[in-house]
């Protein structure tokens, strides 16, 4: 009964706040919720935005310390959430494809047999039904992977040398979540999906995997050997996190 009485007593927590911050360039907003069993600073990010609960007597200097550490995190997880909620590919004449940093004309033609082609800026796709976007996502998907075969293999070999790495095997990837990956018996994966991004970002993700050959974590040491291949990779990396995987 204590206890109940307690409860009934106890007071209710202050409305949420709406708020906004300065990250990494970006003015972002966020709902600020305070609650007296916390303990540290919380982070969600969702379709709503940012939300960060704190506990009850936070100062704003201590969150705004948090923020500013978290905030190439913040920032990649929004653009992510936006992209879900922005960019959606439509498979019909005329619709635009990335393609290697760059933006191809999609061109939909009727025709037996499926095929692709690739002229100056325009990407001709041969299906039975062109009203089929089914079968232009097979089509332009399966063109895509094979594209990225051949770019993945002249990167690996490049940086690879230049590396001093020998990776066991290179497989192509579908993760949902992932750009690249690598075993500790040398098997790097990288995301078919790398090949509608620009080549700086593609070399980033190649180094990036090829150096866990040489530091299977991210320790200092990883990301020097990251750096010797890629001085850059710190402006690159940023870039990446702008680019969402959501198929």
């Amino acid at each position: 009964m204590l206890r109940r009485l307690r409860r009934l007593n106890a007071t209710p927590p202050p409305a949420p706040e709406q708020r906004s911050i300065e990250l990494s360039g970006q003015t972002i907003p966020y709902t600020l919720k305070r609650s007296a069993g916390r303990r540290s600073v919380g982070l969600r990010i969702d379709h709503r935005g940012l939300t960060v609960s704190v506990p009850m007597q936070a100062s704003d200097t201590w969150l705004h310390g948090v923020l500013r550490e978290k905030a190439d995190w913040v920032v990649g997880k929004l653009g992510s959430w936006q992209s879900r909620q922005t960019v959606t590919q439509s498979w019909a004449d005329g619709e635009a494809l990335p393609f290697r940093g760059e933006t191809l004309r999609l061109r939909v033609v009727a025709g037996r047999r499926p095929s692709v082609a690739l002229s100056a800026d325009e990407l001709t796709v041969q299906v039975a039904d062109p009203d089929n976007a089914a079968a232009i996502e097979r089509a332009v998907t399966a063109w895509y992977r094979r594209q990225a075969v051949m770019l993945f293999d002249e990167c690996v070999a490049f940086y690879a040398e230049r590396m001093g790495v020998s990776p066991k095997e290179v497989k192509l990837s579908s993760a949902r979540t992932r750009w690249g990956s690598c075993t500790s018996r040398g098997v790097v994966r990288l995301n078919w999906r790398l090949v509608r991004l620009s080549l700086e970002l593609v070399d980033y993700v190649v180094v990036h995997e090829l150096a866990h050959l040489r530091e299977m974590n991210h320790s200092a040491a990883f990301w020097r050997v990251v750096e010797s291949a890629c001085p850059d990779y710190a402006e690159r990396r940023k870039a990446l996190k702008r680019h969402a995987l959501t198929e």
